[in-house]
C-alpha cells in the first residue's frame, strides 16, 4: 500500500515538471484558455519563430532558421503540442523525432497541410468531430490508436444565459467568407421577411482578407434587394456575449465545418440554434434543429417565433443544457490534459 502510494505521488509530480512547447503558427480565437490551462499544469513555453534582418536570400535564409529553431523546440521538450496541424508540423515530423507531439486539427488542415505531414511521427491527433475523425481515417487508414474525438469549447461563465423579449432578430456571426453561405442565407432570409416583415437579420463579422468581393457582394445583394431595413451589418464583433442577447434565433448556414464555435456561445447565451446539415452538424445540435433545404429553414424559423413565451424559454434552456453538457471549456481541457499526461505515464 505505501509503495504504491509513493509510485503514484512520484508520477504526479513527475507530471507536473512536464516540459511542454507549445506552437500556434495561425489564429488563437480558439486556444487562448487551452494555453493557460497549459501553463498552469506544466512547464510551458511559447514557439516563436524568429525573422531574418538579412535583406537577401532572406526566404532560403529563414526556412534554415525556421527549421533549426523547430529542431531545439523539440529537443529541449518531453512533449510538443502543435495548436493546428498546418505548416509547423509538418516541418517538425520531417526532422529526427526528439520529443512526443500532439496536435489539434480542425478543418482546413486536411485540405491544405494534412498530406505534407509525415503522421507516423505524430503521437497523438485530437478532432474536434467524429465527422472530422472519419474523414481522417479515411485518408490516413493507419492511425486509428492515436487519434482522440474532443470538441471545440467556450466558457461557459463568459456566455451567461440571459432571457430576452421576443423580437424576431436572427443572427449569424463568422468570417464573411463563401464558406459561411451568408449570401445565400441573405436570400432565404428576403422571402421570410416578404411573408412576415417582423423578422430582422443581423450579420456579425469582419471581412475576410481573401474574399473582400464577397463582402461586397453582400452590401450589394442587400442594396439591390431594398433589405437595408431589415438586414444589418453589424461588423466585427468585440463583445460577442452582449451581441447574442439581441439575438433570438441563431443561425450556422455553412456547407463545412469543424465544429463551430459561434452556435456553441448562442446557445449558452440563450439563443434558439438552427444549423444547415454540413458533415457532423448533428454533433453539435439535436435533429430537429438541424435542415438541408430553405424550406426547412424558414419553417424552422416561423415554428419557433409562433411558440409562447414559454415555449421559446423551453427551447432556450434546452440550448443551454447542451452547451454545458458537451461544450464546457473546463471539462475538455481536462480531457486534453489527460491525453498529454497519458503520454508521457505510456510513450
Amino acid at each position: 500500500m505505501g509503495k504504491a502510494w509513493t509510485v503514484t505521488v512520484f508520477l504526479i509530480v513527475a507530471m507536473k515538471n512536464i516540459r511542454l512547447g507549445v506552437a500556434n503558427p495561425e489564429t488563437w480565437d480558439f486556444f487562448r484558455e487551452l494555453y493557460d490551462y497549459f501553463r498552469a499544469q506544466y512547464r510551458t513555453s511559447l514557439f516563436e519563430a524568429r525573422k531574418s534582418r538579412m535583406p537577401f536570400f532572406r526566404s532560403r535564409f529563414e526556412k534554415r532558421l525556421l527549421e533549426r529553431d523547430v529542431g531545439r523546440l523539440l529537443k529541449e521538450n518531453d512533449v510538443v503540442f502543435f495548436e493546428w496541424a498546418s505548416n509547423l508540423l509538418a516541418l517538425a515530423t520531417a526532422l529526427p523525432k526528439s520529443a512526443a507531439i500532439v496536435t489539434r486539427l480542425h478543418r482546413w488542415e486536411l485540405y491544405k497541410w494534412a498530406h505534407l505531414i509525415r503522421w507516423d511521427a505524430v503521437d497523438r491527433v485530437i478532432l474536434v468531430s467524429e465527422a472530422k475523425r472519419r474523414e481522417f481515417l479515411q485518408r490516413f487508414p493507419g492511425q486509428n490508436d492515436k487519434v482522440h474525438v474532443i470538441p471545440e469549447s467556450i466558457n461557459l461563465g463568459r456566455f451567461p444565459f440571459a432571457e430576452r423579449e421576443y423580437t424576431g432578430a436572427i443572427g449569424i456571426l463568422c468570417h464573411l467568407g463563401p464558406r459561411k453561405r451568408v449570401y445565400e442565407l441573405i436570400l432565404a432570409f428576403a422571402e421570410l421577411v416578404r411573408r412576415n416583415p417582423a423578422f430582422r437579420l443581423h450579420v456579425g463579422g469582419d471581412v475576410h482578407p481573401g474574399h473582400r468581393d464577397y463582402h461586397g457582394a453582400l452590401l450589394s445583394l442587400v442594396r439591390r434587394m431594398g433589405l437595408e431595413d431589415t438586414v444589418k451589418f453589424d461588423g466585427f464583433v468585440d463583445n460577442p456575449p452582449e451581441w447574442y442577447r439581441k439575438i433570438d434565433i441563431f443561425v450556422s448556414h455553412s456547407y463545412s465545418e469543424g465544429l463551430q464555435v459561434s452556435p456553441m456561445e448562442a446557445m449558452a447565451s440563450g439563443c434558439y440554434v438552427l444549423a444547415h446539415r454540413w458533415e457532423g452538424a448533428e454533433e453539435l445540435l439535436p435533429d430537429d434543429c438541424l435542415y438541408f433545404t430553405n424550406c426547412e429553414l424558414l419553417a424552422k424559423v416561423e415554428d419557433f417565433g409562433r411558440l409562447s413565451q414559454a415555449g421559446r424559454e423551453e427551447q432556450r434552456a434546452r440550448m443551454r443544457r447542451i452547451a454545458a453538457e458537451k461544450f464546457d471549456i473546463e471539462s475538455n481541457q481536462r480531457k486534453v490534459g489527460q491525453i498529454i499526461d497519458d503520454l508521457i505515464a505510456h510513450p
